[in-house]
């Protein structure tokens, strides 16, 4: 074993180191759902990249594991201005196990505003459609 090579507290009789190969199960499983949130001062246009099955896609690609209470710093275009929004998401539930997968469904949820970069402003600004009938 090398140096730094994790080990548990048991010994074999031949004098070699056990590795602490067996984890827990929870470890071991897939989640079968995470639920991030969001803060509340993101524009429509951020809220609608987050709703994206692409970014979804990303996200599972992206992250291997999640527990509870992780922040993950995460970002994404704001459309033809080449600029990025900033997306802080923090993992408020995680079911099933600490892994995730391609079939793990990412759900999210509103938090409070955080003072949040939403991105170019005419697309975090843009009024409701008005009706013109």
């Amino acid at each position: 074993m090398g140096a730094g090579t994790p080990m548990s507290a048991g010994v074999l009789q031949d004098g070699m180191a056990e590795t602490d190969t067996e984890g827990t199960d929870a470890d071991a499983a897939v989640a079968t759902r995470v639920l991030l949130s969001f803060p509340a001062d993101i524009g429509w246009h951020g809220r609608n990249r987050l709703e994206a099955d692409y970014y979804r896609g990303w996200l599972r690609k992206t992250h291997d594991r999640a527990s509870e209470g992780d922040e993950w710093d995460e970002f994404t275009d704001v459309g033809c201005c080449g600029s990025r929004m900033d997306l802080p998401l923090r993992v408020e539930a995680v079911e099933g196990g600490a892994r995730i997968g391609p079939e793990t469904t990412i759900e999210y949820t509103e938090r409070e505003a955080c003072g949040v970069n939403p991105g170019w402003s005419v697309q975090y600004d843009e009024p409701e459609p008005v009706d013109r009938g």
